[in-house]
C-alpha cells in the first residue's frame, strides 16, 4: 500500500477512496442511534437561531464527514507537493491524514474540530507564503482573522493564534506591525460579535467568553484503555518520523525545515489546547491530524526497509478497523 503511494499518481485517488472506506466500515456496525453536530459554540449560538443538533442522521452525518475528511486530504496533499516540503512529489500526505481521520470512532463524524481542520489548511498555505513575501502585514492580518473565525466554531482554536507568531519567528525579521496586524484581523470578528451582542442586549455577558482561558490545566485526562492501543503504532510511527528528520535536518533547504518546526509547534499546540473545553472530548484531536499526516508521509517515504514500514502501516490499518468492530 505504501509502495502504491509513493508515487504521485491521480489513480491514487482511487485507492484513497478504498482506504477512506476501510477506516470507517467497523463504525457502520455500531453506529448509535442518533448523532449531535454542535456546529458552533454556545457564545456563538445566537447567530445561528435554527435547531440543527439532529438535522442529520448517523448515517449522512458520517458520510459527511468522510466527504469532508476525503476533500482535506487532498487539500494537504496540494499543500505539501505545492511548497516540495517532502523533496518530492508524493500521494502519502493524502493516505495518511485519511488513515489518521480514522483512528477513533469520534474521528468519524461532523464535529467542529473537523470544521477548523479547513481553516487551519487554509492557515497552512497562508504561513508558506511568508517565507519569501514581500508584506506579511496582510497575510497575518488574514490568519488573525481566520482563528477567529475558527474559535465560534471551536472556542480551542483560540490557541491556532500562536502559530501566527511563531510563523512570524522562524519566517520573517522582526516587525511590529506584521505582529500586530494579526491582532487587528483577531479583533476584527470579535468586534463584530461584540456588535452583535450588544444589538441583543447581551453585551454585559460578552466577557464570559474568554472565561474558559483561566481554567487550570487538568492532571489527567480520562482515556478508554482501547485508545492507548491505538495510539502504540502512531507513537511508533512518530518517533521514527523524527529520528529520520533528526538525520536529515540539515540537508534540507532553510525553508523546509522551518516549515517542519512550524508544523511540529502546531502539533503541540492543537494537542495541549483540548483543556479550554468544558467537557473533554477525544475528537478534539483530529486538529493534530494535518501536520501529523505530513510526519508520517515523510517517515514512509525514505523509510528504506519496505517489508518494515509495509507492516508498520498494515498494523495500524488492523487495529484501527479492529477498534471499530470490537467496543470494550
Amino acid at each position: 500500500m505504501i509502495q502504491v503511494f509513493r508515487s504521485f499518481n491521480p489513480l491514487n485517488v482511487l485507492w484513497l477512496v478504498f482506504v477512506l472506506l476501510l477506516t470507517r466500515v467497523g463504525y457502520l456496525f455500531n453506529i448509535p442511534d442518533k448523532v449531535e453536530f454542535v456546529f458552533v459554540e454556545p457564545f456563538a449560538r445566537l447567530l445561528v437561531p435554527v435547531a440543527y443538533e439532529y438535522v442529520f442522521s448517523p448515517a449522512v452525518n458520517m458520510l459527511l464527514a468522510a466527504v469532508l475528511v476525503f476533500i482535506q486530504a487532498l487539500l494537504v496533499n496540494y499543500l505539501v507537493n505545492h511548497y516540495n516540503l517532502l523533496g518530492k512529489p508524493t500521494f502519502l500526505p493524502a493516505l495518511m491524514y485519511v488513515t489518521l481521520s480514522g483512528l477513533f470512532s469520534p474521528f468519524l463524524i461532523l464535529s467542529p474540530p473537523l470544521i477548523c481542520n479547513f481553516l487551519l489548511i487554509w492557515m497552512l498555505f497562508k504561513f508558506m507564503t511568508l517565507y519569501k513575501g514581500d508584506d506579511a502585514k496582510s497575510i497575518t492580518y488574514d490568519a488573525g482573522m481566520i482563528v477567529a473565525l475558527g474559535s465560534l466554531f471551536y472556542f480551542p482554536f483560540i490557541y491556532m493564534f500562536l502559530a501566527i507568531w511563531i510563523a512570524l519567528i522562524l519566517f520573517r525579521p522582526f516587525n511590529w506591525r506584521e505582529w500586530v496586524s494579526g491582532v487587528l484581523g483577531y479583533g476584527t470578528i470579535f468586534f463584530f460579535l461584540a456588535v452583535f451582542y450588544y444589538l441583543n442586549d447581551r453585551i454585559n455577558k460578552f466577557y464570559l467568553i474568554w472565561l474558559p482561558l483561566g481554567k487550570k490545566f487538568p492532571d489527567h485526562i480520562s482515556i478508554n484503555s482501547y485508545n492507548y492501543l491505538l495510539l502504540i503504532p502512531v507513537i511508533m510511527i512518530l518517533a521514527l518520523c523524527f529520528f529520520k528528520l533528526q538525520q536529515n535536518f540539515f540537508k534540507s533547504y532553510v525553508q523546509i525545515r522551518k516549515s517542519f518546526q512550524l508544523l511540529f509547534f502546531i502539533f503541540l499546540i492543537a494537542a495541549f489546547s483540548f483543556y479550554v473545553n468544558a467537557a473533554f472530548h477525544i475528537n478534539h484531536f483530529v486538529l493534530c491530524i494535518a501536520p501529523a499526516a505530513v510526519f508520517f508521509a515523510y517517515y514512509f517515504l525514505y523509510s528504506t526497509k519496505k517489508w518494515f514500514y509495509e507492516s508498520l502501516f498494515l498494523l495500524l490499518l488492523i487495529s484501527i478497523v479492529y477498534f471499530q468492530f470490537n467496543k470494550f
